[in-house]
């Protein structure tokens, strides 16, 4: 039996590698080239049926002072640590993963994960908050 090769610096190494495997078993079930929110409906289910605690679509309010002055929407919040962003395209913009920083401010928690559903698999990137 090979020995699991977490990395254990890692921020939530067990976690956020347990939400990569189901990206990747998601991918190679349903394949290439599907909306955005098929891709994340299948995601739910799993995290659903694998007994998750998952929020889907979570409003979040943006607060300057305690004056809410703008919102977010986070496509999940697992297990009330890691943000899941799902994109579908060819490689990663500047604008989605400023986008989950944004989220990860405005909710204080440390690790988001950006998956890119592409035509050939999917591509996952960790973003981490600094000043928590």
């Amino acid at each position: 039996m090979k020995p699991k090769l977490i990395r254990k610096d890692l921020i939530y190494p067990d976690l956020s590698y347990e939400i990569t495997g189901i990206l990747f078993d998601v991918f190679k079930e349903l394949g290439p080239g599907h909306k955005e929110k098929y891709y994340q409906n299948a995601i739910y289910n799993v995290l659903i049926q694998k007994k998750y605690d998952v929020q889907r679509e979570l409003h979040v309010p943006l607060n300057y002072k305690g004056i809410k002055v703008g919102s977010y929407y986070l496509d999940f919040l697992i297990e009330n640590k890691i943000i899941l962003e799902i994109k579908k395209g060819d490689y990663f913009k500047k604008t989605n993963i400023d986008q989950i920083y944004q989220y990860l401010k405005a909710t204080n928690l440390q690790l988001g994960i950006l998956a890119q559903f592409t035509g050939s698999g999917v591509r996952t990137k960790r973003i981490l908050n600094i000043y928590p």
